[in-house]
């Protein structure tokens, strides 16, 4: 076809014409890069002043003698003379079996990616061990720079003292860029040792890290945190190392001085910056170099371990011990007692007649009180109190107070415990709904409900006495007290477990990261067992919980004597002494041993964000105890456990606010200032008026009303005098609390709260043991002795608790600053011996309160007064 004869001749004249152009250029090959280098057989201890560019490698060459139970330090250092920031110098070093490089200027940064630049460096070479007795090792330092002409300076040395001696002191210096470690090698029969590094300066700051002989060596301020254990430090850094950890038996103790401060709690530098120069630009320190001083130390055997475990358990069953000794010994002189009476009561086989029974033996007669006694004296005997009664009415008087009268029954003589019993009882049997003790609940059932303006005209009265506050029936304030046992021990279970997990995850990522800031310990007598840091802390807590376990066993004996004596119909059960109610003790002793589990917990890992569980059971310990105390006067109108449960709910959600929010926070004192004062005048009101008063739309007019027919009308003096003045004193000094913690602001706020606490406790304890004694009534032996005793163990208990060996309101390298040496068995420091003491003075708090009024056991409640 014409058409495609035409194409094939197109396409063979372009492929000629193609064929007839003359080739392309060949461009030239770019030749390589040869750089010149320079070999140099090296010496040691001998400074190299050279010179590098662009075009020359240096390279120097070092060889030594490594013997096989010999270590030497090898040490670079190099200074660099050229001023070339953007081109620095690459130093190289190159080992048998580890390679270390780094550059000069040495950047290194800080808080906010601040660069700090470093023109004279020293590093350690990490030493390779070698198998045979003797062998010469070759390393070799390569120099190198893009720049076109750098100066620099290169020295090796061996490093004296590389390997520490035990209980032998070594003195060094360090910098940034010049950081020292040494090698410790555990001598025969030591499994574990503490390393001691101290400073007389605080700043600059520094690192202490113990790391496993490997190599590298993690040296600089930007790794010493990837392996190994290790603490910031100001002054002193203490840490515990243990052979089983370390399969070479052999550590290295690495010591970083670190860019900035701002870790240990100093100050951060402001470092202007030139006109010309850019925020990137990296600072120069100048000389930041500090002088320390390390020393290794054997640390406890596992036989000191044995013998604290012991010693701390012979303390505690030493009160075991006792106690039983102390119940024998009662138990024996109540036998005799009942014998002598028994005695006293058979008819004598001279007359026929019963022998006549001196009052030493039945106690202190209330004859001898101020208050409650009749005109014409009284009398006891084994069936019962009777009232020796002249006319109708006696006289009721009270120590310092105007006499008022009490109306008696018309018969001369009648045991107390037929009428009073039989009215307790017909009350009871009278209503069928307490068949059941298990359906009592004191909303459902009042024994007064049928005569409640009574009961708000009883409470009324100038001179109250014990049987005015104690009208309800004995089986629905059980029940109601009850309550309190229960509740904490369900609350303890569902705050401690958790509790427990939190810190075994604490103590886990102490052990796994290594970052021993992450807790406060005292780490100058912090003896690790297992997997827990600071054994010894834990331990001294073992006091709070074997204590508490024993008070719950002296309640329960005293709950099993006092049922029995009602099923006897005791006389003195029944209708004699201060009501017995255990369920608060019960909860007292559960919050006791409760303190000791969480404060173990707590120093598993001590630190600002679980000292709420040092704290908690502490706030309740304190309210409980107040609470019973006013129990023991006010059975009928004490709070219910869950309005002081909540209460105290509050209390601790405010500590867990203050120590997260305030310190420093001025928004946050003033708020609670507030609510401390208005709390402190709820409080008051309630107590003064015994609870015979509302809180609503019209209570500041009824205010109002008040200090104007008071004050205004007629100054006329307080209807209860004692109330008012304990009030007082009580505004006083929480109003003083209140303005105190405005003005300072102390940012421990837990202890602030648990000062306040603390110190409503003991005015409200001194003022109960005044009144009892203004009121003619006395303290027997045993209370006494605990109370001198407790009071004296309080007392040294206070002076180790402020020994401060630790503080987690500051840096974790200040509070190293603190630290101490073990002072007991060198196993036990100053904070363990605060645990011990203020567990024995908790056990000896809660006997005070326990055995207190046991001298009224004898006393009608008629003539029991409250205050």
């Amino acid at each position: 076809m014409p058409g495609s004869g035409a194409a094939a001749l197109a396409w063979a004249l372009l492929a000629g014409a193609l064929l007839l152009l003359p080739p392309p250029p060949v461009l030239p090959q770019p030749q390589p890069h040869r750089r010149n280098v320079s070999e140099t057989e090296a010496q040691f201890n001998t400074t190299y002043t050279d010179w590098v560019d662009a075009d020359l490698l240096h390279i120097y060459a070092f060889n030594h003698s490594v013997r096989r139970n010999t270590t030497e330090g090898v040490r670079v250092s190099v200074n660099v003379l050229s001023d070339h920031k953007d081109l620095p110098v690459l130093f190289v070093v190159r080992q048998k079996e580890a390679v270390v490089s780094f550059q000069v200027p040495l950047i290194l940064r800080g808080l906010y990616q601040r660069k700090y630049a470093y023109q004279e460096v020293s590093r350690t070479l990490c030493q390779p061990q070698t198998k045979t007795e003797v062998e010469t090792q070759h390393f070799y330092v390569d120099v190198s720079t893009l720049s076109l002409n750098a100066s620099y300076q290169l020295r090796v040395t061996r490093v004296e003292n590389f390997v520490l001696r035990t209980n032998k002191r070594f003195s060094f210096n360090a910098t940034a860029s010049q950081p020292q470690y040494f090698k410790y090698e555990f001598p025969e029969g030591v499994d574990s040792v503490i390393v001691k590094v101290t400073s007389a300066m605080a700043f600059p700051c520094s690192v202490i890290s113990i790391q496993d002989i490997l190599c590298p060596v993690y040296d600089l301020d930007n790794n010493v945190a990837f392996i190994g254990m290790y603490q910031t430090m100001t002054k002193k850094a203490a840490i515990t190392v243990q052979k089983k950890d370390f399969p070479s038996h052999s550590f290295y103790v690495v010591v970083v001085v670190k860019t900035e401060d701002e870790a240990c709690g100093g100050p951060l530098p402001y470092y202007p910056l030139s006109k010309n120069a850019s925020p990137d630009e990296p600072v120069d320190q100048h000389n930041r170099q500090k002088m320390l001083e390390v020393m290794v130390s054997p640390a406890i055997t596992s036989e000191a371990y044995v013998s604290s475990v012991l010693f701390c358990l012979s303390i505690f069953l030493s009160f075991y011990v006792l106690t039983l000794l102390i119940a024998c010994w009662e138990s024996c002189r109540q036998h005799k007692r009942k014998g002598l009476l028994s005695a006293m009561d058979s008819p004598s086989l001279d007359t026929g007649h019963s022998r006549s029974i001196p009052d030493s033996f039945l106690g202190r007669g209330y004859d001898s009180y101020g208050y409650g006694s009749f005109g014409n004296g009284s009398s006891s005997s084994t069936e019962g109190v009777t009232d020796s009664l002249g006319s109708t009415e006696v006289s009721y008087s009270y120590v310092g107070q105007e006499q008022f009268k009490r109306r008696t029954p018309s018969a001369l003589t009648r045991p107390l415990s037929i009428p009073m019993g039989e009215r307790s009882l017909e009350n009871v049997a009278g209503r069928p709904r307490l068949d059941s003790l298990s359906s009592v609940e004191e909303d459902d059932y009042d024994t007064l409900a049928d005569i409640d303006y009574d009961k708000n005209v009883i409470r009324t009265k100038k001179y109250l006495c014990v049987a005015d506050l104690a009208r309800k029936d004995k089986r629905v304030l059980r029940k109601k007290y009850q309550i309190y046992f229960w509740n904490i021990a369900t609350i303890a279970v569902f705050y401690a477990l958790p509790v427990i997990q939190l810190v075994i995850t604490y103590q886990t990522v102490v052990n796994v990261t290594g970052n021993q800031d992450i807790c406060y310990y005292n780490f100058l007598c912090a003896h690790p067992l297992g997997n827990l840091s600071a054994f010894n802390n834990i331990l001294s807590n073992l006091g709070y919980i074997l204590l508490g376990l024993l008070f719950l066993l002296i309640i329960l004996q005293r709950e099993i004597n006092y049922n029995r004596a009602l099923m006897r119909n005791d006389t003195h059960a029944l209708e004699c002494g201060i009501p017995k109610h255990f369920g608060l003790f019960y909860a007292m002793g559960t919050a006791l041993m409760m303190e000791g589990l969480l404060s173990a917990c707590y120093h598993v890992c001590p630190n600002y964000t679980n000292f709420q569980f040092d704290t908690s059971f502490m706030y309740m310990i304190a309210g409980l105890c107040m609470l019973k105390l006013y129990q023991k006067r006010h059975p009928d109108i004490n709070a219910s456990a869950y309005s002081a449960y909540a209460c105290l709910a509050l209390v601790i959600f405010f500590s867990v606010v203050g120590v997260v929010f305030g310190k420093g926070n001025t928004a946050f004192w003033i708020v609670f200032s507030v609510i401390h004062i208005l709390a402190t005048l709820l409080l008051s009101t309630q107590l003064y008026y015994m609870g015979r008063w509302k809180l609503d739309s019209g209570i500041l007019r009824r205010i109002l009303h008040v200090l104007y027919t008071d004050c205004v009308r007629q100054c006329s003096g307080p209807m209860y005098v004692d109330r008012m003045v304990l009030l007082v004193m009580g505004n006083i000094i929480n109003w003083s609390l209140a303005a105190y913690g405005l003005i300072v602001r102390p940012n421990d706020f837990a202890s602030y709260l648990l000062a306040i606490g603390i110190c409503n406790l003991l005015l409200y304890f001194a003022f109960y043991i005044i009144m009892k004694l203004r009121s003619g009534e006395r303290i027997k032996l045993i209370p006494l002795l605990c109370i001198i005793s407790t009071s004296v163990v309080w007392g040294f208990a206070l002076f180790f608790f402020f020994q401060g060996l630790s503080t987690w309101q500051k840096t974790p390298a200040e509070s190293r600053e603190h630290n101490r040496d073990c002072i007991l068995l060198d196993f036990f420091d100053d904070h363990d011996i605060w645990h011990f003491l203020s567990s024995i003075a908790m056990f000896g708090s809660f006997l005070v309160l326990l055995t207190l009024d046991d001298d009224l056991d004898c006393i009608q409640r008629d003539k029991i007064y409250v205050f």
